[in-house]
């Protein structure tokens, strides 16, 4: 496995490194002690996967309060996402930065978003599956959001919003999220 750093510190970009032959190819996609080597949350609790119907489906921007933060490990098992994960620990330089990177079924790479970040997706392809793997169990009381479209962030979304929920939609701006 290859780890790429992206410029949000701890969110990784993940390559499987692909072993082909004529019967296709094999990938290791997890492994604790890399993931401790590379001083990243290697506890996994929960699994799960979404699967979207169409393309230009957003997706987020979740994520979990303290106590219950959580890292996720994120990739695309069939169709492509634009994923996107956005810093938002104060004490980051790189607070309110984001980062994005498109994880296709074809290309196999996994998004590492590290505790303390808001994590969501943009399908750009019709029937796309995405799966999760988490460090810690979803919490309801926890759970959180900011909106897609918040300008404090900026996010360059490649494609137009087509589906969203109405949760997604009414998220709060980040500025109402971190004062109110």
């Amino acid at each position: 496995m290859r780890f790429a750093e992206t410029t949000v510190p701890g969110a990784f970009v993940i390559d499987p490194e692909r072993f082909e032959d004529d019967r296709g190819f094999f990938a290791r996609t997890w492994d604790t002690n890399e993931f401790e080597r590379k001083g990243l949350n290697p506890r996994l609790v929960q699994a799960s996967v979404s699967w979207n119907r169409s393309r230009g489906t957003l997706r987020g921007m979740h994520f979990q309060r303290s106590p219950h933060e959580e890292a996720k490990l994120v990739r695309c098992t069939a169709g492509a996402i634009f994923d996107v994960c956005v810093d938002l620990r104060p004490a980051s330089r790189t607070y309110t930065r984001w980062v994005g990177v498109e994880l296709a079924a074809e290309n196999g790479n996994a998004l590492y978003i590290p505790e303390g970040c808001a994590h969501g997706f943009l399908t750009l392809a019709d029937r796309s599956e995405v799966s999760y793997q988490m460090s810690a169990f979803y919490s309801p009381e926890a759970a959180g959001g900011v909106r897609w479209d918040d300008p404090a962030f900026g996010i360059d979304w490649p494609e137009d919003v087509r589906v969203i929920n109405d949760r997604d939609r009414s998220w709060p701006d980040f500025q109402a999220e971190v004062t109110g």
